[in-house]
């Protein structure tokens, strides 16, 4: 059971601690002209702290308590699991020459020219199939740092295409947990939902896809190509095929890391103890990315405990007066929800049931709501430094999520492309929902 704070602080107040994160890792990282230079984890422990000296009506132990539940909620432990498995399969995977391998396969059989933009459909592609970012980020990034470093190409940029197709797919596919959220509170079928969405979001990838073939024909280093040696491969093709499979992300990472130890004690790869250092290794690689996933939780709750979001939503919803204003409340509803969250599926859940009753107010079609909520959740996921999927390709690339961000062209472009569709109204034929005897029709 969710508790409610009975001592109300006031409502700007309450949602201050991700404004003093923003203000104390992005600001301090701007002015200082040096992206890595704050750590994430010092700017969480400063918001944090901040967070429990604000909050009142609780002694100090209740506040850590209170805290405390927020980090360990069910949502957070598991996906420190996804860390853990992510950083003992990609450590174990180099280790014995799989990404290597799988590198210099890709650059056998695929042309410089189109490599980038080949590997921003395969992100989308596998996205879509498996319905999760995470996923997808975790079965993709190794390989695309591998392919940078050897191409002499920007890391980051590298990443950013296979986070900006993740999320295409995260917003797109039938089995999204976004997908699910949106279409549930807002009552509608999933077919519908994905008619009008890929009318906003298929133009957006077709133009950032468009844009990585003319990038493609300014690579003029191809680098030289070492022998494949194919049953190195075999880790990462499995771990592909078992995600796009829809196999639940950690079983599909077990299976890779039973994989690389057979294959690599097999081939010589490395010995029965390097093995089990190598997973040792990857796995406390991802001690800070555990750390901040932890810290954001517990932040995250304070926040809501201390009546947040709820002032969120109805600072939002007070001075709306037309269609085209409704549609902006859920955007920037469901958008403000997610920063105060860093989870899409738990920001549409939030704010759900209010988008519903402003849609069926200013007559906006339940297919038309659900879009919205998913398009935006996703946008604000994919680009703020603090969520799931940012920290996780960030930190299997070894790089600060800032560095990435700024690279992110199709979370940006889908950005442009969601609210031109709200500011004229397409696809005007889902936009009006009318009643008419007891049934619900789309005009």
């Amino acid at each position: 059971m969710l508790l409610q704070n009975k001592y109300k602080i006031s409502g700007l107040l309450a949602v201050s601690p991700i404004i003093v994160f923003l203000c104390v890792y992005l600001i301090t990282s701007i002015v200082v002209g040096d992206f890595y230079i704050m750590p994430i984890s010092v700017a969480f422990i400063i918001a944090s702290a901040y967070a429990l000296i604000i909050t009142k009506g609780i002694n100090f132990d209740d506040r850590v308590t209170l805290f405390s539940k927020g980090a360990g909620h069910e949502n957070i432990i598991l996906m420190i699991w996804i860390y853990i498995l992510a950083g003992a399969f990609a450590q174990s995977a180099k280790a014995m020459g799989a990404i290597d391998t799988t590198v210099n396969l890709t650059l056998m059989f695929v042309p410089d020219y189109l490599l980038l933009a080949g590997i921003f459909i395969a992100s989308c592609f596998i996205s879509l199939s498996i319905g999760t970012s995470v996923g997808t980020i975790v079965a993709l990034v190794p390989m695309a740092v591998g392919i940078a470093e050897k191409m002499a190409f920007p890391v980051p940029y590298m990443v950013a295409i296979i986070v900006g197709g993740a999320f295409f797919g995260d917003n797109l596919s039938f089995i999204s947990d976004t997908t699910i959220a949106a279409t549930k509170t807002q009552g509608c079928l999933m077919k519908d939902k994905f008619r009008v969405n890929s009318m906003i979001v298929i133009p957006a990838a077709l133009l950032v896809f468009i844009w990585y073939i003319i990038k493609g024909f300014y690579l003029n280093n191809s680098p030289e190509i070492d022998p494949v040696n194919w049953i190195q491969v075999i880790p990462y093709l499995t771990v592909l095929v078992t995600a796009a499979a829809g196999i639940n992300v950690m079983i599909v990472l077990i299976i890779g890391i039973i994989l690389t130890g057979i294959i690599g004690l097999g081939t010589g790869g490395f010995t029965f103890f390097e093995y089990l250092a190598s997973l040792g290794k990857g796995i406390t690689s991802m001690g800070e990315i555990s750390i901040i996933a932890l810290l954001a939780g517990g932040l995250l709750e304070m926040i809501r405990y201390n009546g947040g979001i709820n002032y969120i939503i109805k600072k939002l919803t007070s001075h709306v007066n037309t269609k085209r204003g409704a549609e902006f409340s859920l955007a920037l509803l469901v958008s403000l929800a997610n920063l105060c969250t860093a989870n899409n599926t738990i920001a549409i859940i939030t704010v759900g049931s209010i988008a519903k009753d402003i849609s069926k107010k200013y007559g906006i079609a339940p297919m038309r709501s659900a879009s919205i909520l998913d398009t935006f959740s996703c946008l604000i996921q994919g680009i703020i430094p603090y969520g799931a999927q940012m920290l996780l390709a960030a930190s299997l690339a070894s790089l600060s999520p800032i560095s990435i961000i700024k690279y992110l062209y199709y979370p940006m472009v889908m950005g442009v492309f969601a609210i031109g569709a709200i500011s004229f109204g397409y696809p005007k034929k889902y936009r009006i929902q009318t009643i008419t005897d007891d049934k619900l029709r789309i005009n």
